[in-house]
Parts: C-alpha cells; sequence; structure tokens
C-alpha cells in the first residue's frame, strides 16, 4: 500500500533545457533563434561536390555591400536540419557543434543570413548591443577611437573587465586606421568616405563568467549617411536590435551657439562647413525604426552626448549665461566599480539644461521619441586640433561616462551614491 501511494505521488522526471537567447548577429543584425544557425565545414574534398571549395554567396553579398572584394572560395555551408540529431552537439543549451557526413565535426556557427563567423557566446548570453549613431561632423570615429582606448586602458580594469575587439583583423584595422594616428602620431583622422564600411565590433568581457560581455559595434559611416534615407533602412535593424544607443551631438550643429563659438575660434581650430541639425536624425530614426515602435516611441536606453566639450569653454566666459566656468563638463571624472549616482546627476542635469537653453526643438523631439534618455558632455581629445594637429597629448575627458551609464541601465553594474 505504502509502494502505491509511492509511485502515485512519484514526480515525473522532467528534462530540462538549460536557457538560450536569440541571437542578434553583430555584423548584419538579424535576429533569430541559436537552433537557425548554420555551419562551415572544417575540411572540403574536391571529389565531393558538397563538400568542395565554393564560392559563399551570402556572405559575398554582405561583402558587397560594405565595399569590400569577394571572399575566396571556402569550405561548405552546412545546414543542421539535414544533420541527424545524434550529430548535434548542445553546450549550455546552445547548438554548438555537429557532425558531419563525412565525420568530421565543426564548430564554425555562421549567421544564417550574412555567413559571418558568429561570436562563440552566441546565444549562450543577451546579445547586448551598443551603437553609435550623429549627423555629420560630430566626431564619431575620432570618439569611437578615444572610448575604446579609454576602455582597453583604464574602465575595464576599473570593473574586473577586459575590452576585447572581436578577433585579429579587428585590431589590426582599429589600430593602424584610428588608435596610432591619434594617440602616437598625433594627427587627425581623413575624413569618412560616402560608403559603407564594415563595422568595428567589441566586445567588454567581464571577469565575472556568469555577466555576459557587452558588445559595441561602431560603423566608420559618414554623418551625411544618418540623414540618408538608403543607409538609414540598412541601419534600422542595427539599431532597433541594440540594447543601448549614444547619440553623438556636436555643439558646432546647433546654429544659436555656432557663430558665437566661431568668433572665439577664429582661425584657431579646425571647423566643418557643414552642418546638420541633430533633430534631422531623430526625424529619420523615427521614420525607419521608431515609428513602427509601440506608441512611436524607443524604450531603449540613449546617452545623448555633447562632443568636443573643449569648445564650450568660450561659452562659460561669456558671464555664465549657458555654462558657468568651473563648470563639470571640463572636469574629467573616473568611475570605478559602480556609476557614482551623484557624479551622474550633477552631468546629467546640467548637460540637460544647456540643450533645453541652446536647442529646445531638439530637446523635445527627444522627449516625445524617447522614454530613457541621460545626457552627457564629452571631448575626445581635451582639445581643439589646429591644421589637423593635436597639440600635446591627448587627453579624453569623460568619454567612458555614457558607456557606464548604459552598463547601469542594462543591470551590469550597481549605482551608488558616494
Amino acid at each position: 500500500m505504502i509502494s502505491m501511494f509511492k509511485n502515485l505521488f512519484k514526480k515525473e522526471e522532467i528534462k530540462v533545457k538549460p536557457p538560450f537567447y536569440d541571437i542578434v548577429c553583430p555584423y548584419c543584425f538579424e535576429k533569430y533563434q541559436p537552433e537557425d544557425v548554420v555551419f562551415r565545414a572544417a575540411h572540403h574534398l574536391e571529389d565531393d561536390e558538397n563538400y568542395a571549395l565554393q564560392e559563399d554567396e551570402e556572405l559575398n553579398k554582405y561583402r558587397a555591400k560594405f565595399g569590400m572584394d569577394s571572399a575566396p572560395e571556402m569550405e561548405a555551408v552546412l545546414h543542421p536540419k539535414y544533420i541527424h540529431d545524434d550529430d548535434k552537439v548542445y553546450a549550455d543549451g546552445v547548438l554548438a557543434a555537429i557532425t558531419d557526413s563525412h565525420g568530421i565535426v565543426t564548430r564554425k556557427r555562421l549567421c544564417p543570413a550574412c555567413h559571418n563567423e558568429l561570436p562563440i557566446n552566441a546565444g549562450k548570453v543577451p546579445s547586448n548591443i551598443i551603437s553609435i549613431v550623429g549627423a555629420s561632423s560630430v566626431g564619431k570615429s575620432v570618439y569611437m577611437t578615444s572610448l575604446i582606448h579609454t576602455l582597453q586602458n583604464t574602465t575595464a580594469y576599473n570593473f574586473n573587465a577586459a575590452c576585447m575587439p572581436l578577433n585579429a583583423d579587428v585590431s589590426r584595422k582599429f589600430k593602424e586606421k584610428y588608435e596610432e594616428p591619434i594617440f602616437e602620431n598625433g594627427r587627425m583622422l581623413q575624413s569618412t568616405r560616402l560608403e559603407l564600411q564594415e563595422p568595428y565590433i567589441f566586445q567588454l568581457i567581464f571577469k565575472n563568467e556568469k555577466q555576459a560581455p557587452l558588445t559595441l559595434v561602431f560603423f566608420d559611416v559618414p554623418g551625411e549617411g544618418m540623414v540618408d534615407q538608403d543607409f538609414l533602412s540598412i541601419f534600422a535593424s542595427h539599431i532597433k536590435n541594440s540594447a543601448g544607443i549614444l547619440f553623438l551631438v556636436d555643439p558646432l550643429q546647433i546654429k544659436s551657439i555656432r557663430e558665437r563659438m566661431l568668433i572665439h575660434l577664429d582661425n584657431h581650430g579646425d571647423v566643418s562647413e557643414r552642418y546638420a541639425e541633430p533633430r534631422d536624425v531623430i526625424l529619420n530614426l523615427f521614420e525607419n525604426f521608431i515609428g513602427h515602435q509601440d506608441k512611436g516611441k524607443t524604450t531603449i536606453p540613449t546617452a545623448v552626448i555633447i562632443t568636443k566639450s573643449d569648445l564650450l569653454n568660450t561659452l562659460a566666459e561669456e558671464e555664465g549665461v549657458y555654462l558657468q566656468p568651473n563648470s563639470n563638463l571640463f572636469k574629467n571624472y573616473v568611475h570605478t566599480g559602480a556609476l557614482n549616482l551623484i557624479e551622474f546627476e550633477n552631468i546629467n542635469g546640467e548637460v540637460r539644461r544647456l540643450i533645453e537653453k541652446i536647442d529646445r526643438p531638439f530637446k523635445d523631439a527627444l522627449d516625445v521619441y524617447f522614454t530613457n534618455t541621460a545626457f552627457f558632455a564629452v571631448s575626445a581629445l581635451g582639445t581643439n586640433p589646429v591644421n589637423k594637429e593635436i597639440a600635446g597629448v591627448v587627453n579624453p575627458i569623460r568619454v567612458d561616462e555614457p558607456v557606464i551609464w548604459l552598463l547601469n541601465q542594462l543591470g551590469y553594474i550597481e549605482g551608488k551614491e558616494y
């Protein structure tokens, strides 16, 4: 009788599959489940047409979009749906490897849309991607360079992490094209050509294995692209599937203060002749992305960043009409271990009030279309270059603060009142 009751109330054994996360490809930004990935064969056979070296049409379409040459013939692309379940290997609930019909194992997972190789942890952790947007002349390339340099040399250590390029090719290109010219040679970057270029991808990887990496994706696209319909249609999925946005605004874009600042700059600094209103970027983002969201708003945490804050000294000199001479904007601050909420609120409030004074329509547009914004001011160089030359040592000011705020918003780090 006792045995019967034991059997009656015995719980059925259920095999629980570990949780997985949707994958957002860091190259083309398509979103899909881990089961949808495809694989690159680990070998080739000339006498088997299915495993011979061959052109990868999807990969070459992606490369052509960014003005790159076609890839050489490569090993075959294998689709898991044609692989027996016994020949599939799972890790942390995610399809991680397959054994092909020749008994060879491959672990090279590819995006099903563009056939670029995915990060090893894709699907095992959330795909938290940070995107950078802004109109012409805001200094996106220079800011990205200074940000990654600061993350690698200072911020990562302060938060028990490492900032790593996605692969060796990204590392080499970043050093040669961006980091060395600015930080070693003291030279400004060449203007970005009006064409798509492959994204630069870095990951902030935490030493705590339970913490998912944060992926920073930067398109070195000219600012004109952010008010160009064709460009924005391509970036729509990139922005839509981002976990956070860095929205850059050059003070020289804002008409109400541009003339004041140009009088002070005279011929002592480099100033672009083209100015795109920051509100135009919001309008295009609305048409291509935000307008298709619930209630026509986006809940993605968005850091609104005034770039080239060193130029704002001219405003502080005008009897404090816009800024006080002792403004926090001109003082660097290093957050360590947590977001200093007092320091953040001070800078957020000051920049928010500044934007309300100098470009109220832009501030109103932000309030209408973005539900979670914070305001920052950064100087990627610490000084305004003269004739494309950077005088003295590059001294970035507050460049990592917007990313640290996003880390707090996404639950990576705490906020504390010191």
